[in-house]
């Protein structure tokens, strides 16, 4: 018999409450998927999961966004944006270009070579996610999309009602 893997659910226990169960693994779950999507972005592109979501944000606002925007979109460090920006811009794939709006600001936007990179990268990476959850069928995967949003809504709540 195959030695179980050691991931973020092994350390849940038959006395440990429900929720805890789900909780890990729900995070063991997105971890083999985001290390499965990771691993193949650099195996096929050479590239990074960060680098690619920071396209994936300016591939959806082709006038670009501003650092700021991008750093909020992506729920990080404005340094963590402007390290990738900064390697992105280098190997031509973004661009930096005055913001007609704010002459002080700055948009990022994908170059016409960033698309066409960033266009091949997500046709692979829907195919991987695809492959991913296709041990579920239609049905399953909208119970599944309706109870995690119940749940999102449930603990974003529970944020507000805090100081």
């Amino acid at each position: 018999m195959a030695a179980r893997a050691l991931d973020a659910e092994t350390r849940a226990e038959r006395a440990d409450h429900g929720a805890i169960r789900l909780w890990l693994r729900m995070l063991a779950t997105n971890r083999l998927v985001e290390t499965r999507t990771r691993r193949r972005l650099q195996e096929r592109f050479g590239t990074t999961l960060p680098r690619f979501d920071l396209m994936s944000q300016l591939e959806r606002a082709p006038r670009g966004l501003k650092m700021g925007e991008l750093s909020k979109r992506m729920m990080v460090t404005g340094g963590n944006v402007t390290g990738i920006t900064d390697m992105l811009e280098d190997e031509g794939l973004v661009e930096r270009v005055a913001d007609p709006a704010d002459r002080r600001a700055w948009l990022v936007r994908l170059t016409p070579a960033g698309r066409r990179a960033f266009t091949a990268m997500a046709q692979e990476h829907e195919r991987w996610v695809v492959e991913s959850f296709a041990e579920l069928s239609g049905r399953e995967m909208s119970m599944m999309a309706a109870l995690l949003a119940r749940l999102k809504t449930h603990v974003r709540s529970l944020e507000e009602r805090e100081p």
